[in-house]
């Protein structure tokens, strides 16, 4: 079955905040190579989740409603 496009955006800024918390984890235990990593790992994912929605509202029909 094919993924929706609103599940797929979930899923990449669950993987986004999933990141960032495992980010803030590490930091915390003072890793902070691994830490750095997974923040970037976490920014990766937000701007690909970011693209991905402004692709789907770029081509997503007008409404009319007023």
């Amino acid at each position: 079955m094919p993924q929706s496009t609103h599940d797929r955006a979930a899923e990449l800024h669950n993987l986004a905040a999933h990141a960032h918390a495992a980010a803030a984890t590490a930091h915390g235990k003072g890793d902070h190579l691994t830490a750095h990593e997974l923040s970037r790992q976490a920014h990766e994912h937000s701007v690909n989740a970011h693209k991905f929605v402004e692709d789907l509202a770029k081509d997503a029909p007008i409404s009319t409603r007023s």
